[in-house]
């Protein structure tokens, strides 16, 4: 079943057309381009999407390949697939739990949508886009029956208190207000909690290879 959603948002002194849909494979270029201008070096170029990522993708949960376009302008995107988490066992890196970004281990009888990549391209980041897609996928774990959304979130902020405090330590303060974080308070404000931290989950200098693992609890599921 496809998904499409259409809103109209501010942007400035007018409104813009904003439309939530699956991706295929005629937005690939875009794709790759919207990953290179979301995630500049020192982000690793080598983790940005590759063609046959995509494909998979879309071939192996197209319900988890979410693109939003703005007046027709491919402007970002969200990917996920099915995992059967258990929350006694949370460690995990991102390589192991995506496949590598691959999602060949998608399972479609999991109990968990994990999100393998949101990015936005930086010139459309005022319109709130991230939180228009994470609510859409939030609707895809309703309509599929799934318990939660999970997904590790970087930190990249806390190279700049890796001296003073441990990563708990600084998730805990991001959580309370006290600092704020690109990704863990763009997270927060889309509804998602903390599970704690994982380490070595990512290569990335700037979260110092750590993340927080944050879900989202489907309400209708006890």
């Amino acid at each position: 079943m496809g998904f499409k959603k259409r809103l109209v948002l501010k942007n400035g002194e007018r409104n813009v057309e904003v439309v939530i849909r699956n991706y295929g494979e005629d937005d690939f270029t875009d794709l790759i381009r919207i990953q290179q201008e979301s995630f500049p070096p020192p982000f690793p170029e080598e983790l940005w999407w590759n063609e046959d990522q995509l494909m998979n993708h879309i071939t192996l949960f197209n319900e988890g390949a979410l693109c939003v376009e703005v007046d027709g302008i491919l402007a970002g995107s969200m990917t996920g697939l099915i995992v059967d988490f258990n929350p006694n066992q949370p460690n995990h890196t991102w390589e192991e739990i995506t496949d590598n970004g691959y999602i060949r281990n998608h399972h479609p009888n999991g109990n968990s949508l994990y999100v393998v990549d949101i990015c936005i391209r930086p010139a459309y980041r005022k319109l709130d886009l991230g939180k228009w897609l994470m609510q859409s996928m939030y609707e895809v774990v309703v309509h599929k029956g799934l318990d939660r959304l999970l997904g590790g979130g970087r930190m990249p902020g806390y190279h700049k208190h890796a001296s003073t405090m441990t990563a708990d330590h600084y998730l805990e303060q991001v959580v309370k207000g006290t600092l704020k974080d690109p990704v863990i308070s763009f997270l927060l404000r889309c509804g998602r909690t903390p599970l704690g931290v994982v380490t070595d989950y990512l290569e990335d200098e700037e979260s110092k290879n750590y993340a927080a693992l944050m879900e989202w609890k489907n309400p209708f599921k006890q």
